[in-house]
């Protein structure tokens, strides 16, 4: 199994909500086992902010990259690009998986 993990930051503190909207679209994606989005709850003094959390659950890198091919994917990027200031991504593959 793949984890995708993604971190998010509005440019703008009003622009939260669209950045939000835009990164919903991807819950609606078909090839993940598991999908959310979600605020960041963490404000401490020593972490960068972040706005967003993505995470996924993907069977294999093929279920992966059928995800960042799908038409959703780019259109959540054309919606979110622009207003955002912060997009730190990370892949890897679950120890957890090979356990299991």
């Amino acid at each position: 199994m793949i984890r995708h993990i993604v971190f998010f930051n509005a440019k703008d503190p009003k622009d939260r909500d669209r950045v939000e909207q835009g990164l919903k679209m991807l819950a609606a994606t078909p090839h993940a086992r598991f999908f959310e989005i979600g605020r960041n709850l963490n404000q401490d003094a020593i972490s960068e902010p972040v706005d967003f959390v993505v995470y996924g659950e993907f069977d294999d890198e093929a279920a992966l990259a059928a995800y960042k091919a799908d038409p959703l994917y780019q259109r959540s990027i054309e919606a979110v690009r622009p207003i955002r200031e912060l997009r730190i991504a990370a892949d890897f593959k679950s120890a957890a998986a090979a356990i299991g």
